[in-house]
Parts: structure tokens; C-alpha cells; sequence
């Protein structure tokens, strides 16, 4: 059964023109929308959120056979005008009547960096495939956790979403479709237009079964890439189904608790100081991946029982403490603070204040203490090991900026560290977990 919402109904009059003479689908003739389409609630209760999406915060509520007043489509939302303001109520418990469907809003993708690389897959692990320049459009294909799927210069490319701004001509952009679904050609002939509607022209047909590369959805028209060029197919005959999830690593965990964000951190063994940096969220009961990337540990790889200034990274799974940086919060929603040249770590282990945020001068309060003010904490966040701060158990773990190795820290590039940031919530209770490929069996 579907979750109960909110149902509704709405009629909604939409001034589309009936063209005849259209060209066969499997023997019956492409459908033209009706022209008046009703709304209605489904649900006993749904609710009414300020975007479109359940991140948002819900402003009321509609009941069942509730009429709608539907604006427009983004995604498998409805845009509605709901007392007098703007709100948005899922596609999923609302009938229309009509075969209509209101128009889609329209996103733009703009580049807000100076130049941003396109690489040849959805992580700064893959290779450059070339760059886009700041205020360039991009023709945007789908959405894979932080990364975009891009068409860049007649070939797949994925950019960066933390330096795309989506804007839209409306209040909610439409999101591209995800990749996990397939969009496959149930008539035995389908048509593929040059607009979405049945008076444009036919530049040529699919077939049933086909597979389609599907751009974005425009009212009730797949926009699809066809033979190299921008093509449109009904809607109504092709079949959209999500496709099998792979089982992530997550999925078998029993250490998590109530734990939502999930930063994983693996090495093949031991001894390397290479490691692997992936980010999960658990989103309606199911965990999804979201990023993926290189990082280093300590100079001499993960510690089997860490010891100060052994130049080794903690294993284990450790809660996420105060983000920082040297320069302005850039967006996290965890506590910041910003390095000044008097902040350090101390590690002095006879130290009464061992394995913490100091300020200059020692006056006798510790022999020795690490500089904070570093171009590696330009970004970072305090990773929360030894809390009981037992002497000589280790110090000042953080997650933060480098591509070499750490003292016992990891890191990541830059660009990665500030997508995590950007990502993290603390209402969702992070935790980051640090492990040996070989021992993930232990979480």
C-alpha cells in the first residue's frame, strides 16, 4: 500500500490544440490532451509542502476527492495554489481525470565556477574529459548523488552539483530523472518528434522494447537523445520502472543505530595510506550512495591500536564533532568555527586540556600543541576520537584537506571536503566509520 498522504481534486482547463493526422503507434493514432482535466485527492489526508520534495516543511494539509488547483508538474510533484499561496502535493495520491498532464517547469543548469572539470564519471576519482566556464548552460541528463549527468560536446560528462546552480522559471525547478530507471517502448511503433507535441514534425520512430535515453519529462513527452539530436516520444507508450538497486555496503551493518548519514572510509589493508571515501544516507528506509572519492590516511596507514604521534589513522566508528575552516561557514549545518592564528590542538599528553581546542598562549598550560591555522584546515571537521582523552591514546583526528598523507587524520581534495560539509546534517545523526576492507564484518 501506498503511504497515506493528502487527497484532492482540481480541474484545471488547458488551452492545447488537437491536431489530426498523426502518425501511426502500434495501429491506433497518438493521443492529444483533453482539454479539461480534474484533480482530485486520493488519499484521506495529504500534505501540502512548501517545495517539491518531503525536505520541505508542510503548510496544510488536503483531504480526500479534494479539488485541486494544479499550476504545473516538477517531477512527481504537483505545484498547486493552495489558500491563496504556492504548494506542492505529490503526484501519487491525485487523479486526473483527463489524459492531460499541466506543464512541466523548466530548470536551467548555469555554472556559478570560474571553470569547472567534466569528468568521465560521478566522482573526482575519474579522469578530466575537458571544462565549462562560469554563467555556461549546461544540458543536463540526470542526477547521481552530488554529480550531474551532462551532454558535453556530443558525450557523456558529469559535473560537480555544488557549483551548478538549478534555476527554474518558477519556484521549484523540475529535477531530471534519475538513472536507476528505465524507460522502455511498450507500442509497436512510436513515433519521435521535434517538439513535444504531435504537430511537430516525425524525424523518425522507435520500436517496441526499445530502450530510450530519456533527457527530462515536458508535460505528458519524454525529451529523449535520439540517433545524436533532441527528439520527443508520447509518454503514454513508454514504460518507466525502476531498475534493480544494487545492495550497498551499508545495507549490511548493525552497528548504525539511529544513524542517517553514514561516511565510510576503507583501505585494502593495514599499511596503505590510499584510501576510499564514500557517503551514504538512508532516505525513506532505504540507504543511497552519494558520493564517492580518493583520500589519504596517516603516513603509515590505519593504526590496530592508535598511539600519539604514531602517524597512523583510528579505526573504528566515531560520531562527527565541530566543522571548521579559514575561512566563512560554506554552508555546512554543523557547528562552525572559523581558524584564527592563536587556535591550536593541544597534544600534549601530561596536559590537563590533551586532545583539545586551545588558544595561544600555552602560559604553562601545555609544552606542545598543533597549529590550526594550516592550509590543510582550510575545511575540515573534528572527528570525535578519544573523548575520554586518555593520555597518550591519540589527538586533534580530523577530516580535512589533502591529497598526500596525514599525520593520522584523513583527507580528501578540497572540492570533496566542502560537498561533505555542505551534505552533512547533524539532525541525522553522522557517523563516520574508519576500517580495513577485511574487518567491515565488525560494523
Amino acid at each position: 500500500m501506498k503511504k497515506l498522504m493528502v487527497g484532492m481534486a482540481l480541474t484545471a482547463t488547458l488551452a492545447t490544440a488537437v491536431t489530426p493526422g498523426f502518425g501511426s503507434i502500434g495501429g491506433n493514432q497518438e493521443k492529444a490532451y483533453a482539454a479539461t482535466v480534474t484533480y482530485k485527492v486520493t488519499a484521506s489526508k495529504l500534505n501540502v509542502r512548501s517545495g517539491a520534495g518531503t525536505t520541505y516543511g508542510i503548510i496544510g494539509s488536503v483531504v480526500k476527492d479534494q479539488t485541486l488547483s494544479v499550476v504545473s508538474k516538477s517531477g512527481s510533484w504537483y505545484k498547486i495554489n493552495y489558500n491563496g499561496r504556492t504548494g506542492y502535493v505529490s503526484s501519487d495520491y491525485v487523479q486526473a481525470s483527463g489524459t492531460a498532464t499541466p506543464p512541466a517547469e523548466s530548470t536551467t543548469y548555469t555554472v556559478t565556477a570560474s571553470t569547472l572539470n567534466v569528468r568521465s564519471g560521478a566522482g573526482t576519482n575519474y579522469a578530466s574529459i575537458g571544462s565549462v566556464t562560469k554563467g555556461q548552460k549546461l544540458s543536463v541528463v540526470s542526477k547521481s548523488g552530488s554529480w550531474y549527468k551532462i551532454n558535453y560536446n556530443g558525450r557523456t560528462g558529469y559535473v560537480s552539483s555544488d557549483y551548478v546552480q538549478a534555476s527554474g522559471t518558477t519556484t521549484a525547478p523540475t529535477t531530471p530523472p534519475a538513472e536507476s530507471t528505465a524507460y522502455t517502448v511498450t507500442a509497436s511503433t512510436l513515433n519521435v518528434r521535434s517538439g513535444a507535441g504531435t504537430s511537430y514534425a516525425s524525424i523518425g520512430s522507435v520500436t517496441k522494447g526499445q530502450k530510450l535515453s530519456v533527457v527530462s519529462k515536458s508535460g505528458s513527452w519524454y525529451k529523449i537523445n535520439y540517433n545524436g539530436r533532441t527528439g520527443y516520444v508520447s509518454s503514454d507508450y513508454v514504460q518507466a520502472s525502476a531498475t534493480a538497486s544494487p545492495k550497498l555496503v551499508v545495507d549490511s551493518f548493525k552497528t548504525l543505530g539511529n544513524a542517517q548519514q553514514v561516511i565510510l572510509v576503507t583501505a585494502d589493508n593495514y599499511d596503505t595510506k590510499s584510501a576510499k571515501i564514500q557517503t551514504f544516507e538512508k532516505v525513506d528506509g532505504k540507504w543511497k550512495q552519494v558520493l564517492t572519492a580518493n583520500g589519504v590516511l596517516g603516513q603509515k596507514g590505519f593504526a590496530l591500536s592508535k598511539k600519539e604521534g604514531d602517524m597512523e589513522s583510528p579505526t573504528g566508528k566515531y560520531t562527527i564533532g565541530t566543522a571548521f575552516g579559514s575561512y566563512a561557514n560554506p554552508g555546512t549545518k554543523l557547528p562552525y568555527r572559523k581558524i584564527t592564528a592563536n587556535d591550536v590542538w593541544v597534544d600534549d599528553s601530561k596536559s590537563s586540556l590533551y586532545n583539545t581546542w586551545q588558544q595561544k598562549p600555552a602560559n604553562g598550560r601545555w609544552t606542545s600543541a598543533e597549529n590550526m591555522d594550516i592550509p590543510a584546515y582550510d575545511y575540515g571537521f573534528v572527528i570525535n576520537y578519544n573523548e575520554s582523552r586518555t593520555p597518550g591514546k591519540g589527538s586533534a583526528i580530523f577530516f580535512h584537506v589533502g591529497t598526500n598523507y596525514t599525520a593520522g587524520c584523513t583527507a580528501t581534495s578540497k572540492e570533496q571536503v566542502v560537498s561533505i560539509l555542505k551534505w552533512l546534517n547533524p539532525e541525522k545523526n553522522p557517523v563516520i566509520i574508519q576500517s580495513p576492507v577485511s574487518e567491515l564484518d565488525k560494523y
